[in-house]
């Protein structure tokens, strides 16, 4: 399988398709009209192959379901559910470490909150009865990082709204070219993530005003994260098929995807990318 997974890594790092395996089945969220809005836009870039694994519905045998992620150069999880059979789980771990890419989106980090491992390798989860046992909260506080470790639960949003997103580190692959903020369309916005966090890098942030339900802070909303040889990309944005279609969701979601497989981007930011007052949406 490492065979395998080595070839893969190769061809993609020199230009040809990505292969993407979108994993759901199991989700709070709406996995079947996400999954296929996810798998036409990494399509339909031209940079990616997708195929899907969607795991028994929840409460069913989960004994069978055993991907091959070795056979492909980034995992997209769209699952939220029932914990995975322990020699799926062992597989996502070395096909990670051993330098497979990983891309965390959305609800996907309230999975799996007793998996140590997979708990290391998203950096922050919420919700699932995370709390301080699991790692600090993380918030962004003027130039750096802040952890607070003080108690409470994990995971929260206010009101759905347009925000404004802030780079915080322009010069990383998946960022550069990027605006320093742009107006994201109507979206949940994650607060009160708590993790490990090491090893894990905020690429961007969005204020959580207190006006709609947030927490006053300015939350992280693009990680990166390493875990062994893998680069994992995890993104709080996208919480339906209408958020999946602001252009900064779209060209974050690519450029996360391309990066978390070859440690490079190629994908160009798009002319019709969001400004700081101004929001861009493609399709209806």
């Amino acid at each position: 399988m490492l065979c395998g997974l080595v070839f893969a890594a190769t061809a993609a790092a020199a230009g040809g398709a990505i292969r993407v395996l979108i994993v759901d089945g199991q989700n709070n969220h709406a996995w079947r009209e996400t999954t296929p809005a996810l798998r036409a836009i990494l399509e339909e870039s031209g940079r990616f192959t997708v195929e899907v694994a969607t795991a028994p519905p929840k409460g069913a045998d989960m004994s069978a379901f055993q991907p091959d992620f070795a056979s492909y150069d980034v995992v997209v999880s769209n699952y939220n559910g029932d914990p995975w059979p322990e020699a799926t789980r062992a597989a996502f771990e070395r096909f990670v470490r051993s330098g497979g890419g990983f891309v965390v989106y959305h609800a996907a980090d309230n999975a799996f909150p007793e998996w140590k491992e997979y708990n290391e390798m998203i950096g922050l989860g919420g919700w699932g009865g995370r709390n301080e046992e699991h790692g600090p909260r993380i918030y962004w506080d003027r130039d750096h990082i802040e952890f607070d470790f003080s108690p409470g639960r994990a995971g929260h949003h206010g009101r759905r709204h347009p925000f404004l997103v802030v780079a915080r580190k322009p010069k990383h692959p998946i960022m550069k070219g990027l605006p320093r903020a742009w107006m994201h369309a109507s979206d949940e916005l994650y607060d009160s993530l708590r993790g490990p966090a090491r090893n894990l890098e905020v690429l961007a942030t969005a204020y959580s005003a207190p006006n709609t339900g947030g927490t006053g802070r300015d939350e992280p909303v693009l990680m990166t994260i390493r875990y062994g040889k893998g680069r994992v990309f995890h993104t709080t944005l996208g919480h339906d098929v209408g958020a999946t279609r602001c252009v900064g969701f779209i060209t974050t979601f690519l450029r996360g995807t391309e990066w978390a497989a070859t440690g490079k981007v190629r994908i160009r930011v798009p002319r019709d990318f969001p400004a700081t007052m101004r929001t861009s949406v493609r399709g209806k």
